[in-house]
């Protein structure tokens, strides 16, 4: 079973080729995208047994990743939030993690970091899914 991934970063050419790179190397699924604050909250705590990670850029074409991070503060256990950003200075990083974050990586440098910790969730997750099975 997949990472079902969910997307809040309103450049497209970004968006897609994060969502591309993530299916083929972390064996993700992406179950959907928002472009700005009110639509990634919206989806994000209508649906909140229908995803394991959101992937957030802080600045959107409306609103902030930070809003929807702060949103989604109760979100379950499993359930992961991940920062991708040009902005991921020491500042930012210790915003995001007073607001819960489970990792912040910076676009311009990080990808490869970002990639490898999906790589780890979706090994995680597909352990606990067969392990879930064997228990039932």
């Amino acid at each position: 079973m997949k990472l079902r991934t969910y997307i809040v970063e309103d450049n497209a050419t970004i968006r897609e080729n994060l969502i591309a790179t993530l299916e083929e190397l972390a064996e993700i699924e992406s179950v959907g995208i928002a472009e700005t604050e009110f639509e990634g909250t919206d989806w994000l705590t209508r649906h909140t047994g229908q995803w394991d990670v959101a992937i957030l850029d802080l600045f959107l074409r409306q609103g902030s990743g930070l809003g929807v991070l702060a949103a989604c503060s109760k979100r379950l256990a499993h359930q992961k939030i991940v920062v991708l950003s040009n902005y991921a200075t020491p500042d930012v990083r210790t915003r995001c993690a007073q607001l819960g974050v489970d990792a912040v990586f910076d676009k311009s440098n990080e990808i490869d970091a970002l990639v490898d910790y999906c790589v780890e969730l979706s090994a995680q997750h597909k352990a606990n899914k067969l392990n879930q099975s064997a228990g039932s």
